[in-house]
């Protein structure tokens, strides 16, 4: 690491093991004061530098930080621009910034064919061109369509998901603005390209790199920020997400041991889903093991499985308890996800409550929920090929909860990684990625021992 980049590293904050000529330790501080520490620090970074990089884990605030930042940055005057990934994303912060900041105008570039979401109707001039939307303070568009708008540049930007973003999508923007934040989650999944990328591999304009990595390649002195506290994951999860997937990086959980709570209104009959969301609900965690088994990708006693548990949970209305008090958890604060397209459209056909998400990682990214099923991608598989083994993937699917994770897999994945170490070609000037997903996969699997119930024989 560079001197630059060290100088602008802020990390987790802990105090000075020792005080004045080794006197007792300094007292850590609260979480909110930790990460306020470093909100802090990236906004007063913000006007001395080109470009100033944050990362964030899941749930650590990175939205909040965003429309923050576009709020400081509007005070002073200068028009902004806002660079999201998904027409979702755009929304969302379109929602936020008018919440926040009602007295910001804010426009919206959106394609002529895009249909406009009854939540932002109202809190955005909206059109498909810069001077359909007058001169407001802040323009949100996704990153393909700032690639058409030209026209002018901007004193500022701000990129969100920054590690999701591809170079080349970065490159044709980033003629557009002078100055920029990227904001971004390092440990989830990498930016997506049907394009086999061998060819560019070890280059330092490699577009399929994320935009961060390339950023930061031909900018090693940016100072890098790294928001310290996940406000998503409760006090059983961040530490094994943090360890598994941040190794370098570690960050804690905004709340304590026991101030989330999971409870159930409604009695269990001791099936064997019930007891597996019965220690979802005591620990934070459940493995729901099928017999070890090689399956066809679309597993039918895996889907089932999902499918039922998801089902069982709502009929016995759980109650989720937390620092924002305490409320039921309805079927849309419920998850379910899957590595694959099919995978998704098996679980929905079998049968999953109405108003259940059920989706993919790569389109759960982002997204928080009370509690999660996941079925895991390496589950009845004969090999651990790099798609299922991207520790982004496991990533996404482990951290997307408030309050519980129930993981559907069968048995034997650890034999299976141990058949399958990973092996994938290293690659001259292209950095390690850490954790790799075998590692990462070992890690949560450990962790998933201590909280296994094995399914129920078939009748």
């Amino acid at each position: 690491m560079s001197p630059g980049v060290a100088r602008g590293v802020t990390g987790r904050g802990d105090a000075d093991p020792g005080g004045p000529a080794g006197g007792p330790a300094a007292k850590a501080p609260s979480p909110a004061v930790e990460a306020e520490g470093v909100v802090e620090a990236v906004l007063a970074d913000l006007p001395r530098n080109r470009g100033v990089v944050v990362d964030s884990p899941p749930g650590a605030g990175k939205s909040t930080l965003v429309v923050r930042a576009a709020g400081h940055l509007a005070a002073t005057g200068e028009p902004l621009m806002i660079v999201a990934q998904t027409n979702e994303q755009v929304d969302d912060l379109i929602v936020r910034l008018a919440d926040e900041h009602p007295g910001v105008p804010v426009g919206r570039l959106s394609a002529a064919d895009y249909s406009v979401p009854q939540r932002i109707v109202g809190k955005a001039a909206i059109g498909t061109k810069l001077p359909d939307l007058g001169d407001p303070a802040i323009v949100v568009a996704t990153a393909d369509k700032w690639a058409w708008a030209g026209g002018r540049t901007w004193p500022w930007a701000i990129v969100d998901e920054a590690y999701q973003m591809r170079s080349d999508k970065l490159l044709r923007v980033a003629g557009l603005f002078e100055r920029a934040l990227f904001v971004g989650d390092p440990g989830q999944l990498d930016p997506f390209s049907i394009v086999d990328g061998d060819r560019w591999a070890g280059l330092s304009w490699d577009p399929l790199q994320s935009a961060v990595a390339v950023l930061t390649r031909h900018n090693p002195d940016l100072p890098v920020h790294r928001l310290p506290v996940s406000w998503r994951l409760p006090a059983s999860a961040a530490p094994v997400v943090s360890e598994a997937f941040y190794p370098f990086t570690g960050f804690r959980a905004g709340t304590a041991p026991g101030e989330r709570r999971l409870s159930f209104t409604a009695d269990g009959m001791r099936t064997s889903y019930d007891l597996a969301l019965e220690e979802a609900a005591r620990s934070g965690w459940a493995l729901y093991e099928l017999p070890s088994r090689h399956t066809v990708r679309t597993d039918a006693e895996a889907v089932q499985a999902v499918a039922a548990l998801a089902t069982r949970l709502l009929q016995r209305a759980p109650v989720a308890s937390s620092e924002r008090g305490e409320r039921p958890v309805t079927a849309g604060r419920v998850a379910v996800g899957a590595a694959h397209r099919d995978q998704v459209a098996a679980i929905q056909a079998a049968g999953v409550p109405e108003g259940v998400t059920v989706d993919t990682a790569n389109r759960l990214q982002g997204r928080e929920y009370d509690v999660t099923i996941v079925l895991h991608p390496l589950s009845g598989r004969r090999d651990a090929t790099a798609f299922h083994l991207e520790s982004g993937r496991l990533c996404v699917l482990a951290s997307r909860h408030r309050h519980a994770c129930v993981v559907v897999a069968r048995a034997g994945i650890p034999e299976l990684l141990d058949a399958h170490p990973s092996a994938e070609t290293v690659q001259l000037n292209v950095p390690v990625k850490f954790p790799d997903g075998w590692e990462a996969n070992q890690a949560v699997l450990a962790h998933l021992a201590e909280h296994r119930v094995e399914a129920a024989p078939p009748r």
